[in-house]
């Protein structure tokens, strides 16, 4: 490549030197023009078809595109419905809520699972025992219902 001349190009030649006729000038560079612009033409359908593939995909995502806000617009619709549907009883809750919340705050509160645990803690035994005394004095009833009487007997013991 080196020491080699370099390829002469369209514009270099002259396709009319070695026929005898005086070179023309201009006459090259109008050559190179029309084969510039025949190798143009020659891509023009090429590029016109994929020019068509991408409008084709351009209106296909257009369309999706169009779909989705459609659908999205929906959702929203319905969505401010629910809202407006929940609004009314939400704030109708509110005074309610603040109530609770006033109580909740409330030091006492803190205080309620020691009462409870202490409450179970005290009262339950006691009422154990007080289970267990009714079914005594249940059983006692039972056997002296069950004891004959005498026909004498007023019920009131021995005369």
């Amino acid at each position: 490549m080196r020491g080699e001349p370099p390829t002469p190009t369209v514009a270099d030649v002259d396709p009319f030197r070695g026929l005898g006729m005086p070179r023309i000038p201009g006459l090259s560079e109008l050559l190179s023009l029309l084969q510039t612009q025949t190798e143009a033409l020659a891509q023009l359908p090429r590029t016109l078809s994929d020019l068509n593939g991408t409008v084709r995909e351009l209106t296909q995502a257009t369309t999706m595109a169009r779909e989705t806000i459609e659908s999205a617009q929906r959702i929203a619709e319905r969505l401010e419905d629910l809202v407006e549907e929940l609004e009314e009883p939400v704030r109708a809750l509110r005074p309610g809520l603040e109530r609770v919340g006033k109580v909740l705050d409330d030091p006492a509160v803190d205080t309620v699972p020691d009462t409870l645990r202490r409450i179970h803690e005290d009262l339950m035994p006691l009422i154990h025992g007080l289970r267990q005394a009714q079914t005594r004095v249940g059983s006692v009833t039972g056997l002296l219902r069950r004891r004959p009487r005498d026909e004498t007997d007023d019920g009131y013991g021995p005369v």
